[in-house]
């Protein structure tokens, strides 16, 4: 089979039976960024749900957080970005119920 070890959470033994992470030390931090990385990649969840969508933002978050400098920047902006354009259609959402409720 393959060296088997744990990556700290439960639930994740036995990923170090790949045959990309053969012969990898469990405990060598690297390893384990390295097994974390092949496990983003390797998940594929339904994108058109809530709960995928909740979990591409999640790992979207998880990506800037790991970042450093203007790519952390970067993320950040769009961040921002995406709130203003929420900010602004519950706003134009808000006006348009209360023009609407009282006849203006």
């Amino acid at each position: 089979m393959g060296v088997s070890g744990t990556i700290g959470e439960p639930g994740d033994e036995d990923r170090f039976h790949d045959d990309e992470l053969l012969g990898l030390d469990p405990d060598d931090p690297e390893a384990l960024a390295f097994a974390e990385h092949l496990d983003r990649i390797r998940r594929s969840g339904p994108g058109y749900t809530v709960e995928g969508y909740v979990s591409g933002i999640s790992d979207f978050a998880e990506s800037a957080n790991r970042l450093g400098g203007h790519r952390r920047l970067t993320a950040g902006i769009l961040v921002l970005l995406i709130m203003l354009g929420v900010a602004v259609a519950a706003w134009d959402t808000v006006v348009f119920v209360l023009q609407h409720w009282f006849g203006e």
